[in-house]
């Protein structure tokens, strides 16, 4: 059985803030597996796998560092 978690525990899971996890269901990066109450339900490896693809994504559309 998978466990499902809140927007609170899965954001401290993945090292974020809620509002991270919030907006990546809003872009579709995250979709919630169940609700309790008014809030969104997730499973970890979905917040896990959103957070590689975020990170990924970000690494892609960084410039490169300047050294000198």
């Amino acid at each position: 059985m998978t466990t499902l978690v809140t927007t609170a525990i899965a954001a401290q899971e993945a090292a974020v803030v809620p509002d991270t996890i919030r907006k990546w269901v809003q872009l579709g990066h995250l979709a919630p597996a169940g609700r309790r109450g008014r809030g969104h339900l997730f499973r970890l490896e979905d917040v896990f796998a959103a957070e590689r693809a975020t990170r990924r994504a970000h690494e892609r559309t960084r410039p490169p560092a300047l050294t000198g």
